[in-house]
């Protein structure tokens, strides 16, 4: 297996990106590449006291930068010699098994969509991020990648986490929900109601085990193994989600900082404290899949440091042995919306 690695995507490029591939190279029997500039690279490597790749890791040279700043819809264009191009290009022509960056979202998304391209029969690929909840874990589908959504594209997300969740994460029928403002099935407005027939029927058909709608705080609850959103409303809820763990850890810290007492309780929960930092911390997640495309791209957080890539490329290798693509490719003909007649219902 071989991982392709954007080293100078992501604002703490290309240092953090470089450690973090060192460090799971020393965890990891997957090839990893660091698609970027050589020299830098090497630079990087010697300051930090390593005279040679270690084992199982190599360079592709790509002297070019795609900016947070830069258009989407033109960085193929004007950056083809980038390290996001240089590397979608590389896992397009099988030279690779998955690719990790850090870099603009829209960028890889559009570039990606252009160079890997999607599973056929998927109309758009979306980002599946995992929360953890009280039971377990939630697969989010989409949290950014489509701000805008037709009822037959949240079918399709539903589909897609449904094979997501059993194949990377091991949940049998995995139940699916709508994110809603309400649990009623008139709630919400045109999408939400037009989607919440299209999931019903084709939770009645059997092709996915949907649940109903669920309101946003029942998410961290467990209350859905996948939570099915347009990505705009998908997006507030994961920067709630991420901002609410670190407003907690502060106020935690805070709390156990204010006398002797409360620090002798501190060491005493040390270790509760520390696996709940650890559920929260998105730098444990690493990344996110782009669902829906013929080959794994793993989107790192921009802000990402050496243990967020770290573990962005373990993510990277769970989703290639899920076998993820393949799996959508062959049951397309399930996300469709159910027809009667020659009628979609």
């Amino acid at each position: 297996m071989k991982i392709l690695i954007d080293a100078m995507g992501g604002d703490n490029a290309p240092e953090q990106i470089v450690l973090g591939a060192v460090d799971a190279a020393a965890h990891t029997d997957a090839e990893l590449v660091l698609v970027g500039a050589g020299s830098q690279i090497l630079e990087i490597l010697s300051r930090n006291g390593i005279d040679t790749l270690p084992k199982g890791m190599e360079i592709a040279n790509a002297e070019d930068v795609v900016d947070m700043h830069d258009d989407p819809a033109t960085v193929i264009k004007k950056h083809p010699q980038s390290s996001m191009i240089v590397g979608l290009r590389m896992l397009a022509d099988d030279l690779g098994d998955a690719f990790v960056s850090a870099g603009s979202t829209g960028a890889l998304l559009t570039a990606a969509t252009l160079i890997v391209k999607r599973c056929k029969g998927i109309r758009r690929a979306a980002l599946g991020p995992v929360l953890p909840t009280k039971t377990g874990k939630c697969v989010l589908m989409d949290c950014g990648a489509n701000a805008e959504c037709t009822p037959e594209f949240l079918l399709q997300f539903a589909a897609m986490g449904s094979f997501y969740a059993e194949t990377a994460l091991g949940i049998e029928k995995p139940r699916v929900a709508l994110l809603n403002i309400g649990v009623e099935d008139t709630k919400g407005g045109t999408l939400q109601k037009e989607a919440y027939a299209l999931l019903k029927a084709a939770g009645e058909s059997g092709r996915i085990n949907f649940i109903g709608n669920l309101e946003a705080r029942e998410a961290l609850l467990g209350g859905a193994d996948v939570l099915v959103s347009d990505g705009f409303s998908g997006n507030v809820l994961l920067k709630t989600v991420e901002g609410t763990a670190l407003f907690l850890s502060g106020m935690i810290r805070n709390m156990f900082k204010k006398n002797l007492l409360t620090k002798i309780a501190a060491l005493i929960c040390k270790g509760g404290i520390r696996d709940f930092k650890k559920m929260l911390d998105y730098r444990e997640t690493g990344g996110t899949a782009f669902i829906g495309l013929k080959k794994p791209v793993i989107k790192a957080h921009g802000s990402s440091d050496r243990r967020a890539i770290e573990t962005a490329i373990y993510l990277a290798i769970e989703t290639v042995r899920a076998d993820l693509a393949s799996r959508i490719s062959q049951a397309a003909e399930l996300m469709a919306p159910a027809k009667e007649n020659g009628n979609v219902q």
